[in-house]
């Protein structure tokens, strides 16, 4: 059986068409050879964990590995620590298969957490076993943790990461992971305007905040997620050996990274459309009509018309951010160029969720898809609150709403 387009969870090799990440596995690497502590954020759908679960693999030979989902943990495993290390002493216990060299001690003190017969269980406890583990491994312990932004609005959670600063900053006296990478929405450095937002913990945000201010152990995360011109192509040059369109890969995989800037999730689906959706339509009846300009542009229209989770997404965090709102607003209708500065609140919120990235010294929405979808958003709910009208109007190859006073 054929590989197919992959949209929803991690990418699997055998199962999906993916990009060679190779590349950007050595460079993280790289990193991790270093002992960096470092975040991998970027937007959501953005390939965070399907490139955790291949850097796990890439670097199992050197270290051992620690991945944890925090994605896994309940809310009520973040009411208090006691609950806290329970839940995450069954998650570790859960991945032992893996871990073969993990000492038995440690196994074993791991399992007397998960008894619920203790009324305290500190963090401490748990980074103490931490601490030893790595102080008798034969290989260095990474740690990798993947949470999705709901565990950062608990206070359990920030004295975890807390703990593991203190842990980190002293390794030279105290055995402790050689490694350690987050993988999320947030980065510490903008935790706290996440906290502000969430009006359960409004009342403890200054006090959360201020210590997030003295977070300055991590390193600046610079590798380019994002999937170039030549990473899609190669990816279409795997499909095109298993179904013979006869498309030309290096034009369509320059169609494709012109309208999606190389978001994971835009190209993906876009040929997830093409090789599903298209291909066997009236006007695409067959394989080699869909991988062409026009196929790509009808792909283009479902993709725009379509309700998924990330443009669900984007929508709800301009209804969030008022000035988010206001500055794309800005950007797309009044034609205010706005220079590029990661001080200004309004772009570090656009950036951190992925509407905008920096092109030449100004703020720029991150690509074509984004552009329309944000055209077309803006009047349609300007009109429910029934402030205009709209027409649509063609714009090159491209179809828009346009505002009527």
């Amino acid at each position: 059986m054929n590989k197919i387009f992959n949209v929803s969870a991690d990418c699997k090799p055998n199962l999906h068409y993916m990009v060679d990440i190779s590349e950007k596995l050595g460079k993280i690497k790289t990193m991790v050879d270093k002992g960096n502590y470092f975040t991998i954020n970027r937007a959501r759908q953005y390939g965070k964990t399907t490139t955790l679960k291949a850097l796990c693999r890439y670097l199992e030979q050197d270290y051992i590995v620690m991945s944890l989902d925090f994605q896994k943990l309940s809310y009520k495993d973040f009411e208090n620590e006691n609950s806290f290390v329970e839940a995450l002493s069954r998650e570790i216990i859960k991945k032992v298969r893996h871990l073969k060299s993990m000492p038995k001690e440690i196994l074993d003190k791991l399992r007397e957490f998960t008894n619920c017969g203790y009324d305290e269980i500190k963090l401490a406890a748990i980074f103490e076993c931490f601490s030893r583990w790595c102080e008798v491994s034969e290989k260095k312990v990474v740690l990798i943790i993947d949470e999705d932004g709901s565990a950062t609005n608990n206070q359990v959670f920030l004295d975890f990461l807390a703990l593991l600063r203190g842990y980190y900053i002293d390794r030279e006296d105290t055995p402790t992971f050689h490694s350690v990478i987050l993988a999320s929405v947030y980065d510490v450095k903008n935790l706290k305007r996440k906290l502000v937002r969430d009006g359960e913990h409004k009342a403890n945000s200054q006090k959360l905040s201020h210590r997030l201010y003295f977070w300055n152990i991590e390193e600046d995360f610079l590798v380019d997620m994002s999937f170039s011109a030549k990473d899609i192509c190669g990816m279409l040059v795997e499909y095109e050996g298993d179904n013979h369109t006869g498309m030309d890969e290096e034009a369509m995989a320059g169609l494709i990274f012109d309208y999606t800037s190389g978001y994971p999730f835009l190209v993906s689906r876009i040929c997830k459309l093409l090789d599903e959706r298209i291909s066997g339509s009236v006007d695409c009846p067959d394989k080699s009509n869909a991988w062409t300009k026009d196929g790509l542009l009808e792909a283009i229209k479902i993709l725009l018309a379509e309700k998924n989770t990330l443009f669900e997404s984007l929508a709800a965090k301009i209804t969030d951010y008022p000035e988010l709102r206001e500055m794309l607003y800005s950007l797309l209708f009044t034609g205010k160029i706005i220079p590029y500065n990661p001080l200004n609140k309004s772009i570090e919120v656009a950036e951190m969720f992925g509407f905008v990235k920096n092109a030449n010294g100004n703020a720029v929405i991150s690509n074509r898809i984004f552009e329309t979808l944000l055209y077309n958003l803006f009047p349609s709910e300007e009109v429910l609150d029934r402030k205009i009208g709209v027409r649509e109007i063609a714009v090159g190859d491209k179809i828009l709403v346009e505002a009527v006073v």
